[in-house]
Formats: structure tokens, sequence, C-alpha cells
């Protein structure tokens, strides 16, 4: 019995300390400085998508309705997050989302917006600069013990000179 109880604990307590690794480094400061352009007068809109394929990538598509979408500008501590975060891809599986607060002045210093049932946002009025746009979407499915879907994330940037909206897709890939 007690070898059945050490063969479900492992693997979770493996699993949490995995999570509770990532992140940017301890040291890192979040500089405001370098955000403070998420806060300026701007005409730029983002327009975009946020959905998760099945897992043969063909059909089923969810889409990430009532999700919120964070618009992040990319500082020099929200580059370390992203990179520690999702390494060299732009998809997270939902066990591997890690359980790290941010600095509070980053997290202040951020855009939100919901997504529409069919997955779309938008954000309106963002000034020039270089942004990330990170979601997630995560559903247990029907007689399962384990949850799907993950946290995924893109770069965009904001120039000043489009003539219509930034389009950008989420969607892991």
């Amino acid at each position: 019995m007690r070898w059945v109880k050490l063969l479900m604990v492992a693997p979770l307590a493996a699993l949490s300390a995995c999570n509770t690794a990532r992140g940017p480094a301890p040291d890192l400061a979040f500089d405001p400085s370098q955000a403070n352009y998420i806060r300026a007068p701007g005409r730029g809109v983002i327009a975009g998508q946020a959905f998760l394929r099945d897992a043969s990538g063909k059909s089923n598509v969810r889409y990430a309705a009532g999700e919120t979408v964070r618009l992040i500008p990319a500082t020099t501590y929200a580059q370390e997050r992203i990179k520690k975060f999702y390494g060299s891809v732009k998809f997270l599986p939902a066990a591997s989302i890690p359980k790290v607060e941010p600095d509070a002045q980053y997290a202040a210093l951020t855009r939100t917006t919901t997504v529409e049932p069919d997955g779309r946002f938008t954000f309106e009025n963002v000034a020039p600069g270089r942004y990330y746009l990170t979601t997630r979407l995560i559903w247990k499915p029907k007689d399962s013990q384990t949850s799907e879907g993950g946290a995924m994330y893109e770069e965009v940037t904001v120039t000043g000179q489009e003539n219509g909206p930034v389009k950008v897709v989420l969607s892991g890939n």
C-alpha cells in the first residue's frame, strides 16, 4: 500500500518542483520605465483570434472564449519571463504552466481584454512598441483526470504607421 502511494505522489511532487522552478531569475528586477510606453496615447489596433486545435491538428477547434488576453510590453523582464516559461516554443501544455506570480509593477503595466465566443479579441489605442500577447485555453475532457490545452503567446510590433489592425493568431504554433 505504501508503494502505491509513493508511486502516485512522486510524479506529482516532481511536476510541482518543475513548475515552481520556472520563471525569471529572482535577481532580475522589473524596470517600470521600460514599460511606460503602454500608457502612451496610440492609434494602433491589434486584432486577433485565440484557439487550439485537437491533438491531430486537423479539426475540433476550441476557441478561447471568455479567456483573458494580456498585452505585455516587451521589456527585459518580460523577455526573460517569456523565455523561462516557454523556452523555444510558443505553447505550454496545461500541466507545465508555472505557478509563479509576476512582479506587481509588471502586472500593473499590462493591458487585458476578454476573448469573444468566436475566439476574437481586439486591443485599441495601442502605442507604438513591441509587445507579447498571452492567453490560455484549458479544459478537462469528460471522464478524464487530466486537463488539456495550455498557455500560448505571440510577439507583435506596433509601429504607428499601420493602415489597419496588426493581425495576430494565438494558437500555440
